[in-house]
């Protein structure tokens, strides 16, 4: 593989996971509320390697080979992004997570169930969607020494190293900074909610700016 465009990846990777979204707000969830946020993370890693394998199995070409396709899931994922960057900056106001009392019931989430609601939320997140199918392939080279698909789900298990790495690390500075700080708290879900507002109407700029100027 090509040293230069692996380093670029991995800048890209991290750019991208440093970026707060829905796998942030699971993350930060876990890390307030849940024993040990071990389970949401590695739940988070196992919807990407699932993405990995899809992406080596060869779903990003056939995916790309379809006209339209790519463009359809970016706007379908503009508007999740869209959706949900609204509902968290209205519900910021309302937002807590401040400790609960020493006499309040505590009731534990099924780490199995964590690891899945986790596997889920990146499994069906756009963002997380249009890295493997539209810029993890730019980093492949056909002319490496490694074959394609293998090369593919080298990048894709890098990313979920990074993430893991990451989002352990979002979850742990939540529950030391957050947890008695429902203020702070509060900001950090107004500004994922305009975080995640502007990244919707990016990526519908992007896919509507060319269709209006072929209409004009």
């Amino acid at each position: 593989m090509n040293p230069q465009l692996f380093l670029a990846f991995v800048g890209v990777a991290v750019a991208l996971a440093c970026t707060p979204g829905v796998d942030w707000a699971y993350s930060i969830s876990a890390g307030l509320k849940e024993r040990s946020f071990v389970p949401a993370v590695a739940g988070l890693c196992g919807g990407y390697v699932v993405h990995t394998a899809l992406l080596a199995a060869g779903l990003a070409a056939v995916i790309t080979g379809l006209p339209g396709l790519l463009g359809w899931l970016t706007v379908a994922g503009a508007a999740y992004l869209l959706w949900l960057g609204v509902s968290t900056a209205r519900s910021w106001r309302g937002a807590s997570f401040g400790a609960q009392g020493a006499g309040a019931p505590q009731v534990q989430a099924n780490q199995f169930r964590v690891f899945l609601l986790g596997m889920g939320t990146s499994g069906i997140n756009p963002k997380g969607l249009l890295f493997f199918v539209a810029l993890v392939p730019q980093f492949v080279s056909p002319d490496a020494a490694l074959s394609v698909p293998m090369q593919s789900g080298l990048l894709g298990l890098t990313f979920v190293l990074l993430v893991a790495v990451i989002y352990s690390c979002v979850a742990l500075l939540a529950r030391k900074l957050l947890h008695s700080r429902p203020g702070a708290a509060r900001r950090v879900t107004l500004a994922s909610g305009v975080i995640m507002i502007a990244l919707g109407v990016v990526l519908l700029a992007e896919q509507l700016v060319p269709v209006v100027a072929g209409i004009a």
